[in-house]
């Protein structure tokens, strides 16, 4: 019979709590920067601006929290959705 003691181990269950709080940790990231994207349409939807399919793809696509962050900012003031991405 094989040993599993490995599985039920205090060292291995820390490590596996330590991955999950990691995952945990990066959904949580992830969900925000999308959560902020969503916002950035909304925002702009809300203030009557026509957003090109492009652009919704661009937004809702992005991963970089602070770029998200940046859109949002603009999406404030701007007067078409081309605008919020700036001179990038």
């Amino acid at each position: 019979m094989a040993d599993l003691s490995f599985y039920i181990s205090p060292l291995s269950e820390g490590i596996r709590e330590e991955g999950r709080a990691e995952g945990r940790a990066q959904g949580r990231a992830e969900g925000r920067v999308q959560g902020r994207a969503e916002s950035v349409l909304l925002l702009l939807g809300a203030r009557g601006v026509d957003v090109a399919d492009a652009a919704r793809e661009r937004v809702a696509g992005c991963t970089d929290p602070e770029l998200v962050r940046q859109w949002l900012v603009r999406a404030v003031s701007v007067t078409t959705a081309e605008a919020i991405f700036g001179e990038e």
